[in-house]
């Protein structure tokens, strides 16, 4: 296999020969100092132990199978041919998995609006006279995040869920001048990875336990900025909303509400169960499952001018012109990232545009009624998933708090065990939580959305009886 120096002078030999040049750019390696600088900042020996996390299982052990001397195309064509013998490619598996990523259905019309050139195309709407159109549709994008979510403002999006969340944190901590955070353990393990990466030294960030799937808040908060809870939480859980906004304001912080845009359908909105701030991930809205991107992260918070002056990156207002004609501009456009830098409350100065379009025209293809049956078909679904799952000898519940569409089983099997005969069967099966909620045993994550029709939960109940038995 060429070294990546040997490739860049390939690519500028062949442009110099008129050859390949709209494929043709510089390719700079990372020198040995530079290596060895990164390895010494991060503690470690070698680029294997960077990568040492990773399980043998998932990770390319021994290297590739490459000759010395292979032009660039060469060795593209050889890794499309290694990727292609990947069997999550190359099956078709019925999905029950969730955790934070979810297989809904994608109408035709959301892909047809959001790749049009006007939308693909666009860039910043600094000058409004030029961006109507974008401005707008990011305009009606938060005004549906506000609605979902019942509060009275929503920002133009941020970059996943995970960030938003630690913009929310963030928030809260500008705005009650506090520095620790509580946390619920039932926030997904990924979030609060996210989390504690990057609010760093500036947040004391603290987990509060996950009793039988519900979050059990310290009695003593030691003045708390803000409590992230989840609804549903990453157990699929339904959290006591009204309770933790309790905790909250008795403590004199605000409450964060990570919660699913899809549940608003059927449940009530954190906005009117106490949530000061309220963020989500926006994928199951016009984003299709892409091996973990681009997400979308959803982000509103209460009318207050103590809690709206901390709001992250951009807001689109209306406003009139001077023909007195409705016209959109940012009313908000963060800028203090620039001015007081590691001191600023929030670094954000882009948004998700396109993902966001997609997820406005997905909200206005469903409507009320349509977000309604969508989230109804979920929980109809989940609900006999269940009783078809726990009539299965070796299978019962891992809690006993209520549940939405997603909920965890508890198996008498080791749960890698049973994935991988259910992948025999056809089946992506549910997410293995035992390394990350080691107290509820064997445990499986299962999530039934929309699109899983009973013959498929049928079988799915029969796969796994099979892997079981």
């Amino acid at each position: 296999m060429m070294s990546p120096g040997a490739v860049a002078q390939t690519c500028d030999h062949r442009a110099a020969n008129g050859e390949g040049e709209h494929r043709v750019g510089h390719y700079v390696p990372h020198t040995d100092d530079e290596l060895s600088a990164m390895l010494a900042f991060c503690g470690l020996e070698s680029l294997d132990d960077l990568y040492a996390h990773i399980p043998d299982a998932v990770r390319l052990v021994g290297g590739l199978d490459m000759v010395d001397g292979l032009a660039e195309t060469d060795v593209m064509a050889r890794l499309r041919a290694m990727a292609g013998r990947n069997s999550a490619a190359a099956e078709d598996l019925v999905s029950f998995a969730g955790f934070g990523a979810y297989d809904h259905e994608l109408p035709t019309a959301v892909p047809a609006l959001m790749m049009r050139s006007e939308f693909v195309t666009s860039y910043t709407p600094y000058q409004p006279e030029l961006s109507q159109g974008v401005l707008q549709a990011l305009f009606e994008y938060q005004t549906m995040v506000a609605s979902l979510f019942g509060l009275e403002i929503a920002n133009a999006s941020l970059y996943d869920g995970a960030s938003a969340a630690v913009e929310g944190l963030n928030l809260a901590a500008a705005a009650t001048k506090r520095t620790t955070v509580w946390v619920s353990e039932g926030i997904h393990p990924n979030v609060r990875e996210v989390i504690r990466t990057l609010t760093g030294p500036r947040l004391d960030v603290r987990i509060a336990p996950v009793l039988n799937g519900i979050t059990a808040w310290p009695d003593d908060l030691e003045e708390p900025a803000a409590l992230l809870v989840g609804y549903p939480n990453a157990l699929g859980c339904l959290e006591d909303v009204p309770a933790a906004a309790q905790v909250a304001h008795d403590a004199g912080a605000l409450l964060v509400a990570y919660a699913d845009p899809v549940a608003a359908g059927v449940l009530r909105s954190v906005g009117s169960q106490g949530a000061d701030v309220a963020v989500g991930e926006g994928q199951p809205f016009g984003t299709p499952l892409g091996l973990g991107g681009p997400y979308l992260g959803l982000f509103a918070c209460r009318q207050a001018s103590w809690v709206r002056r901390w709001l992250p990156g951009r807001l689109v207002g209306e406003t009139v012109d001077n023909q007195d004609r409705r016209s959109y501009v940012l009313t908000l456009s963060t800028r203090e990232q620039h001015i007081r830098r590691e001191t600023a409350s929030s670094n954000v100065c882009t948004n998700q545009t396109l993902i966001a379009v997609a997820a406005a025209i997905h909200l206005s293809w469903l409507g009320p009624d349509g977000l309604r049956e969508l989230a109804t078909r979920c929980v109809r679904g989940a609900h006999y998933a269940r009783k078809q799952l726990f009539r299965i000898p070796g299978v019962e519940p891992s809690v006993s708090s209520r549940t939405l569409y997603e909920f965890p089983l508890r198996l008498e099997r080791p749960v890698p065990d049973v994935l991988d005969r259910l992948a025999e069967e056809g089946y992506l099966g549910g997410v293995d939580l035992t390394p990350d909620y080691p107290d509820l045993g064997n445990t499986m994550l299962v999530a039934v959305t929309e699109t899983r029709t009973r013959d498929q939960i049928d079988g799915f109940s029969a796969a796994l009886e099979k892997a079981l038995a």
